[in-house]
């Protein structure tokens, strides 16, 4: 099988894989082809649920549209919500006074605050596995996001990630690509 011009091969250690992983691995993979622009403009969305058209996105969405499709799961709700009780454990890079619930959910370091508040980190140096989320900055100062496949990538033997970072939702060997700030599970039981 081909993904982004690479030879992939099955993980050999999907049967040990964490509960949950392989539908929210299916339901990021099933966005590619589907969200084929990357587009990071403003746009006020309904609540809850809310989601920009499927045909574009950020890499944000990549995450927030798996846990939505794969367990119902509406991270724009959940973010508001907390950030709404704890608004300032959040990050002040927009200068913001309250929250937004059309954007908060779809900012990197907003989703990695929440998946700290909830217990999710994990070690980024050892132990990577399928589901998991990894955070990154591209080019050095610009915050990324994705969801590490249950493939891997021959001959670099890294795990593939489902992400958009520039041309819609793609599965790529990219998890060691740019200066990785965090590895976080989290998946419902």
């Amino acid at each position: 099988m081909l993904a982004g011009g690479l030879a992939v091969l099955s993980w050999p250690g999907a049967a040990q894989q964490p509960r949950g992983a392989n539908a929210l691995i299916a339901a990021a993979r099933r966005q590619i082809g589907v969200t084929t622009a990357y587009d990071p403009a403003y746009t006020r969305l309904a609540f809850p649920n809310g989601d920009v058209p499927r045909s574009k996105g950020v890499c944000t969405d990549v995450v927030i549209r798996a846990y939505r499709d794969a367990f119902g799961i509406d991270l724009q709700r959940l973010v508001h919500e907390d950030m709404k009780r704890a608004f300032g454990a959040y990050p002040r890079r927009w200068g913001l006074g309250t929250t937004d619930r059309n954007i908060d959910h779809r900012r990197v370091p907003n989703l990695q605050t929440w998946l700290m508040r909830k217990g999710a980190r994990l070690p980024i140096a050892r132990g990577w596995q399928p589901g998991d989320i990894f955070t990154s900055l591209v080019g050095g100062n610009l915050p990324h996001i994705g969801i590490v496949s249950d493939r891997q990538a021959s001959p670099s033997g890294n795990l593939l990630v489902i992400h958009n970072i520039g041309s819609g939702a793609r599965e790529e060997d990219a998890l060691f690509a740019h200066r990785l700030t965090g590895r976080y599970r989290w998946l419902p039981a």
